[in-house]
């Protein structure tokens, strides 16, 4: 595949660098503009999916920054139009990964930023280079394809827990109150087998912190593209295995990112469970 990617994903390093400087500068906005009280602008998928100024204007801000260094790519991103582009590349922009947290002031939200080549579709892109921001603390993993993965410059390394059973598994959940009931049930099958479950508000960090050995495996059903495409990265790049169930690449339907070892029996649990289902 690499002989059909775009000449300027050649410079990987200089799109890692280019991905974090905009995640990083997001995160600025964020941090120093957030108000003592936070309202809800809006809502997207249902009335408990909200939308927040600072959504809009950090996704802003973004766009601004990637006409001005490169007006060429495409951007894809939450809270805007899709931006086409010529240049092969599109920019995929979460400007607040976990509004809910960010609504509510609980301490984990981020700015996802990634580029990637071919269809920003998860499972038919190549993801060329990444960032994660953690706004409140500062923390920023970033990672370019065949370049590792870093937290704040130090490599980090996805963890070796001996087993699923004593593996610590993060989770998140959809904002449709039908799909959330059946994530309950699939719930009920999973933390039996498991260490335990932690469900933190912001798939980015989430793969992250798998990523570093901090979460040992994660899995999600429903992400949307700039919910998983750094985030993606970054846990490849650190020594995962990112997949789907039944066979298929990770996307909306799942994602479970972890070793492969742990990977591969949560596979099994969640294919049992119809987890890529609704009902």
């Amino acid at each position: 595949m690499t002989e059909l990617l775009p000449a300027d994903a050649a410079d990987v390093p200089a799109l890692r660098d280019l991905a974090e400087r905009l995640a990083t500068s997001a995160g600025a906005l964020i941090r120093e503009q957030r108000p003592d009280t936070v309202v809800v602008a809006g809502t997207k998928s249902s009335d408990v999916d909200p939308v927040t100024a600072m959504d809009r204007a950090s996704e802003e801000l973004l766009r601004a920054l990637i006409a001005a260094e490169r007006p060429d790519d495409a951007i894809l991103g939450e809270e805007g139009d899709d931006l086409p582009g010529t240049s092969g590349l599109t920019w995929v922009l979460d400007p607040i990964d976990g509004t809910v947290n960010y609504l509510y002031g609980i301490a984990s939200y981020a700015v996802s930023v990634a580029v990637v080549a071919g269809p920003p579709v998860p499972g038919e892109w190549t993801v060329l280079a990444g960032c994660v921001h953690s706004v409140v603390d500062g923390r920023t993993w970033t990672a370019g394809l065949g370049l590792g993965a870093t937290r704040d410059g130090v490599p980090v390394r996805v963890g070796s827990p001996a087993s699923l059973a004593t593996s610590l598994v993060g989770t998140g959940f959809g904002y449709d109150a039908g799909r959330r009931a059946h994530q309950a049930r699939v719930l009920t099958t999973v933390l039996p087998l498991v260490r335990d479950i932690r469900r933190l508000g912001a798939a980015a960090i989430d793969l992250c912190l798998v990523a570093e050995g901090t979460l040992d495996v994660f899995y999600e059903r429903g992400l949307n593209p700039w919910d998983l495409a750094a985030g993606e990265l970054i846990a490849s790049e650190a020594g995962a295995v990112v997949t789907g169930l039944r066979g298929r690449p990770a996307g909306g339907e799942m994602a479970v990112v972890g070793p492969g070892h742990v990977v591969a029996p949560l596979v099994a649990v969640l294919e049992e469970a119809g987890a890529d289902g609704d009902s």
